[in-house]
Formats: C-alpha cells, sequence, structure tokens
C-alpha cells in the first residue's frame, strides 16, 4: 500500500498527468453522452460537442505520453546512482543506464594530486570504462611513522583516485580518510590498514589494488604507474639536485633558479601489470592537470609508458593547468608546459591541449599573487602539431581557483564526441550515448545558473525601503565578495612585508636587478 501511495506523493509528480487524463475522460465521455441525449441538433450544437470530444480526446493522449514519460524518468533515478541532478532528469536520459555506460568509450588518465581527481570525478558520468594510472611515491620526503610502521608504499594517490571514482564519493571519503586517535592504531588511516589487508589476503599488491577496484565498487579501475621503489629527484639549472618535493620551492627560490629536469630514482622501475595494456586499449589518453615536475611527467618517465602512448591509436589530450606552481613552473606559459613534457618524452604525446578561458575576477587573481602564483600565460604560437581548444573550465571553491568537473569532462567528451563524427559513426551507441548526455549536461548547467542569478537576485533585495535606507548599498551588495577578497590580499602583503627578514629584503632587491637586467636585454 506503501509503494502505491508513493505514486502520488509531489515529488514522483505524476498527480498533474493523472488530473489531465481524468478531465480528459470527463470531456470526452461529456461530448459522447450530449450525442446519445439530443434528438436534434443544429450546427452550432454539433461543432460544439465536436469540440468538447477532441479536446478531451487530446487530453487523454496528452496525459498518457506524460505519465508514461514521467514513469520512465523515475525507473532512471531509482536506478542510476550516478545521476546527480535527479529533479532535472530527462526522458532521454534513459540512454545513461549502466548497459551504455559499459560500452562508453575507454578513457585513460594520467597524473597524480587533485587535478586528476578532478578529470576522474566528471568522467565517471559518462562511461565505466575509465583507468587512472597515478604515481606511487613519497616523492623524497620523510616517511612517516604509520607507515614505517606498516611498511606500505605512498598510496595517497591510489587512496584518492578511489575516491573519485566512487559511487557513494562523499560517504568514501571520510572512511578511507579517518585516521585512529588512541591506541596502538594511533596515527594509521583507514585506508593504511585496508591496503595492507589487502595486499596480505591477495598475496600481491598490484591483485590487491586490481580487486579492491571490485570491493569498493568503484567506477573503472585505478592502477598504480609503478610497483617499484620510486623517487622523483630534480635538476636544477644552477647544477644543483632536489630529492625532497617539500623543499623544492624553497631551494629554487634561494637559489634563483628553475628545474632544468627531473628524473626517477633509480630510472629503470617497471609499469605495473595492466598500465601498458590500458594504454594500448585506450580510445583516449587524458595527461593533467596537476603538479608539472611531480605528478605528471614521473609517470611518463616509468619504463614503456611514453612509448605505448607514443604508439597507441587513441587521441591524447593534455588539461593545462590554470595557475602556475611556486617553485615548479612559475613564469610558465601554455607552450613551456608542452614544452617541458616534450623535452622529458619527446613529440607525439599530445594530440589537442584543452586550456582555460582564464576570465577570472582580478581579486582573486591578486590573492594567489600574494602567494607567489599567477595564471598560466596564454602563450601557444611557439607550438606546433598541437591543437588547441580554449574551453571555459576554471570555478572558485572555497577561495581556491579549480578545474570544474564537469565543464572538463564535457570538453573532453566533446572532443570525443567530434572525432567520431568525423568517422561517420553517428548512429554509434557510443556517440549517441555521449552526445545526448551532453545535450542533457547543458540543459541541467542552464538551469543552474538561471536558479543561481535568481538567488543572487533575492539574496540582494532588502526586505523594505526603510530597510535599504538603513542597509548596504547596491555597489555594496553587488561586489562585497570582491572588496573582501582585496582586503584580504592587501592585508596579507603588508603582513609580508611586516614579517621580512634583512635576507628576504636583500634577495627581493637582487631579483628585481635581475628582472631589469633582462628586460633592457
Amino acid at each position: 500500500m506503501k509503494g502505491f501511495l508513493k505514486w502520488f506523493h509531489s515529488s514522483s509528480k505524476m498527480k498533474r498527468w493523472m488530473v489531465i487524463i481524468v478531465v480528459g475522460i470527463i470531456l470526452a465521455c461529456y461530448g459522447i453522452a450530449e450525442i446519445l441525449v439530443l434528438k436534434e441538433m443544429s450546427f452550432q450544437e454539433v461543432g460544439k460537442i465536436i469540440g468538447i470530444f477532441v479536446v478531451g480526446f487530446l487530453a487523454i493522449v496528452i496525459g498518457l505520453v506524460g505519465l508514461n514519460k514521467r514513469t520512465l524518468e523515475v525507473l532512471v533515478e531509482s536506478t542510476d546512482e550516478r545521476m546527480e541532478h535527479k529533479n532535472n532528469v530527462n526522458v532521454k536520459s534513459l540512454i545513461f543506464n549502466k548497459t551504455v555506460y559499459d560500452q562508453g568509450p575507454k578513457i585513460v588518465v594520467i597524473g597524480g594530486g587533485s587535478g586528476l581527481n578532478t578529470v576522474l570525478s566528471g568522467l565517471k558520468k559518462y562511461t565505466n570504462n575509465l583507468t587512472a594510472i597515478v604515481t606511487v611515491s613519497s616523492y623524497g620526503e620523510e616517511v612517516k611513522d604509520s607507515r614505517k610502521e606498516l611498511g606500505t608504499l605512498p598510496l595517497e594517490d591510489v587512496k584518492n583516485s578511489m575516491i573519485a571514482l566512487a559511487n557513494q564519493e562523499k560517504s568514501m571519503e571520510p572512511l578511507l580518510n579517518y585516521e585512529f586517535q588512541q591506541g596502538r592504531l594511533r596515527g594509521l588511516s583507514f585506508a593504511d590498514i585496508y591496503f595492507l589487508a589487502m595486499d596480505g589476503v591477495q598475496k600481491d599488491f598490484a591483485k590487491s589494488i586490481m580487486k579492491s577496484n571490485d570491493i569498493l565498487n568503484i567506477t573503472g579501475k585505478v592502477l598504480p604507474v609503478t610497483l617499484d621503489p620510486m623517487n622523483i629527484t630534480a635538476e636544477l639549472d644552477n647544477g644543483y639536485v632536489v630529492t625532497d618535493r617539500s623543499k623544492l620551492p624553497e631551494i629554487v627560490y634561494d637559489k634563483v633558479t628553475k628545474i632544468s629536469r627531473i628524473y626517477l630514482n633509480p630510472s629503470n622501475c617497471k609499469p605495473a601489470p595492466g598500465v601498458l595494456e590500458a594504454i594500448k586499449q585506450a580510445d583516449c589518453i587524458i595527461i593533467g592537470p596537476g603538479s608539472l615536475y611531480t605528478n605528471v611527467i614521473p609517470n611518463l618517465l616509468v619504463n614503456g609508458v611514453t612509448k605505448a602512448i607514443k604508439e597507441a591509436t587513441a587521441m591524447k589530450i593534455y588539461i593545462s593547468n590554470i595557475m602556475t606552481e611556486l617553485g615548479q613552473t612559475d613564469n610558465y606559459s601554455i607552450s613551456d608546459h608542452i614544452k617541458a613534457i616534450e623535452e622529458h618524452c619527446g613529440k607525439g604525446i599530445i594530440d589537442y591541449c584543452i586550456y582555460d578561458t582564464g576570465e577570472i575576477i582580478p581579486e582573486m587573481i591578486k590573492k594567489y599573487n600574494t602567494e607567489g602564483q599567477d595564471l598560466v600565460e596564454q602563450n601557444i604560437n611557439n607550438v606546433k602539431g598541437i591543437t588547441f581548444l580554449q574551453r571555459d573550465l576554471a570555478i572558485v571553491t572555497d577561495g581556491y581557483i579549480r578545474h570544474d568537473p564537469t565543464l572538463v569532462a564535457s570538453s573532453i567528451i566533446e572532443l570525443i564526441c567530434d572525432d567520431l563524427k568525423y568517422q561517420d559513426k553517428q548512429n554509434d551507441p557510443q556517440y549517441m550515448m555521449l552526445n545526448n548526455k551532453l545535450r542533457e549536461d547543458k540543459r541541467i548547467q542552464k538551469v543552474q545558473k538561471q536558479m543561481k542569478k535568481k538567488e543572487k537576485k533575492n539574496k540582494g533585495k532588502p526586505e523594505n525601503k526603510d530597510h535599504q535606507r538603513k542597509g548596504k548599498s547596491k555597489f555594496s551588495n553587488k561586489y562585497s565578495e570582491r572588496i573582501a577578497s582585496i582586503k584580504e590580499a592587501d592585508q596579507k602583503v603588508n603582513n609580508k612585508k611586516k614579517n621580512k627578514t634583512p635576507q628576504q629584503q636583500q634577495r627581493e632587491e637582487m631579483l628585481k636587478k635581475l628582472e631589469e637586467s633582462k628586460f633592457n636585454d
């Protein structure tokens, strides 16, 4: 009985169609009854009765179509767990069923850090055939006591990628990141213990990771790029060698230099089982975004990975970073990022480069400037053999500029659809699924933008005229966030100036002189 009553709940949106059908039946029956009752009819009465009957009949048809359409939408909402915006599900969403997801494009994403996870969380809405190839390295940093005790590899990137691909991402994150506070387990996270237990059960680390993909019920799979101990070493322009990632920005800054190259130590790291096979079978290979020298390039330096990417028939896409990274990519442009990758791996590893429009409010940029970061310069003139696509990718969340998962994923899928269309595969189920999903996502994004605009307008509206006189001005309401951001940035600058040592001041003066001399040259 409870299940039957749910069909009449307001969230089901069924009642409106039922009412239309009932009204249609009443009108149609009324028209028929009039014909049966009346003995004599004029042309005017005949026309009236026919009109009522036709309206009633059409109402029945529209109601039945709408009811069936809504039934199918409810079916999608209740069966497909990855449909985030269930209130906006359209009948076209039926093509998103899990069987079709399994037939989606095979996409391999290579990298590490938050950039990789952003791409994964967006792409999992389009296909089940996702493979994340991630770095397994402590970057030469001091090993935590918990890892010393357990004797495990650094699996932070593996864990975070599994969280990004989880069907229940919000529930998975606090569980795997939970850190014990008491007893002998103090300092250990649940993920550390879980991976150690899986390794003990499977008697093989690679198998334990592969099995975890099924046990944790994630979309696609996560593969470590190598199972060999891997440290990343950076060689600076002045010949100085850095083996500790955490000290890299400080040393680069102190030595007034930049990174010349990075290499793996040891250099003969073998790819983990399944890595090369995933690359060879891929329809699309995504590189980045992420820390250029510590997340992106190191994966490509593992033996056989670069060669497999070059030989693969898949389209190779590089997602450019939005902001530079202190001590790694200071003053880097898009072409500098690509140049660094090609210097380490050779040409032919990138077919397309997707980069942001750079349309970010200046106050956010100023805030980053105080931390030694800036927008990646959009200089692409010196790069040949690569197709560049400028897209709106940036979003500001919690005061930070990030890639938007939905926007990045839709840009990648749009490129795949264009490629399928070029191959004259418009009737291919894969193309139809991706194309319809793109249209649906764009519709939802449009609705969300309109809702946000309405919320902002309503938020800024005063309750009455007296409140408007006493409250903030229209200018203050509109630009309050930007004003706060400017004040915060200025405050940081002032604090830094106050806390500077004489050595830091001398260093800054020296940097200015170097910049002036370069400019004069």
